[in-house]
């Protein structure tokens, strides 16, 4: 799933402070192919939680045999698409040849580098609910130029904590460690709380989000629904989190990306400059993004 970035969310980071309250945001709504996502990052005033730059949070909801994710070639640039399901079935096809079938509990994680064109389709025979999320990653200046590639993870480590059971999707949490790449420290896991509550070691030099998927979670007083996330600051070693009749939570952290970014569209870039030559290279279907094999019709760049 991809973009577009719109305007609203291009603004200022503002420096991490004292670990203080949660920052509890409303996440806004996108049409990205036709289904409509619930967009926690980027946004006014946090571009970036770690190396994380964009979160998308779709469904549930019910889907035919060509329903669902269905989104035609793309481009993407200087970073790393993540995507991790629920519920449903999604096939992706790249330009590396990568035709790969993503089920729920599994991850795929595509890193563009200098760049790379995918699509994302249904697998013209799954009917039932579709839920999942996709995440982006910027790539730092060390791979962000460097060669595309993709890797699927049919198995992911899990831990229980309390009362709930957590699935690390990247990184490493309480001695569970994924295989997933990650080009800067980052942490990605998926929570499934039962009716209890949990206690969740943090790394404390990281900041974190926590996205509610399903049901109603508690962070300290706060009750939070789908569709609502909270901004943790750096100087945690540990977070509580309650869920009175069970939810699922999507926890992002990474050290703060020390890098500025410019994001558009499926670029992250640094400049606008590299933004151009992105968009000019996808729209001359010149070698650097590559063709992929799909019968969905190549998707154009608007205007910058």
């Amino acid at each position: 799933m991809s973009g577009p970035v719109g305007r609203s969310d291009d603004a200022e980071t503002p420096a991490s402070g004292d670990h203080g309250a949660p920052e509890v945001v409303e996440a806004r709504q996108a049409d990205v192919g036709g289904m409509v996502v619930r967009r926690s990052l980027p946004r006014p005033r946090r571009r970036t939680v770690g190396a994380w730059c964009f979160v998308d949070h779709f469904g549930p909801l019910a889907v035919g045999p060509t329903g669902g994710i269905d989104i035609g070639p793309h481009p993407h640039a200087g970073l790393q698409t993540v995507t991790y399901l629920l519920d449903g079935e999604v096939l992706h096809r790249d330009s590396l040849g990568s035709e790969q079938v993503i089920r729920p509990g599994q991850l795929n994680l595509m890193s563009a580098g200098l760049g790379v064109a995918h699509a994302e389709e249904p697998t013209g025979h799954y009917s039932g609910r579709m839920h999942g999320v996709q995440l982006w990653v910027a790539q730092p200046e060390a791979t962000r130029g460097g060669p595309s590639a993709f890797e699927h993870h049919e198995q992911l480590p899990q831990v229980e904590l309390d009362d709930a059971v957590a699935t690390v999707l990247v990184g490493e949490l309480s001695a569970a460690a994924s295989d997933a790449r990650q080009d800067t420290p980052l942490l990605g896991v998926s929570l499934a709380l039962q009716r209890g509550g949990a206690s969740v070691p943090l790394t404390p030099s990281h900041e974190h989000l926590v996205v509610v998927l399903d049901g109603t979670l508690v962070l300290g007083d706060a009750p939070l629904h789908p569709g609502q996330s909270a901004y943790l600051r750096p100087g945690r070693d540990e977070l509580a989190l309650a869920a009175p009749d069970g939810a699922t939570v999507l926890l992002l952290g990474g050290e703060p990306f020390p890098e500025p970014i410019v994001m558009w569209w499926n670029f992250v870039a640094r400049s606008k400059d590299e933004v151009r030559e992105a968009r000019t290279s996808w729209e001359a279907g010149d070698d650097r993004f590559g063709p992929v094999t799909s019968g969905h019709s190549r998707i154009p760049a608007p205007e910058i």
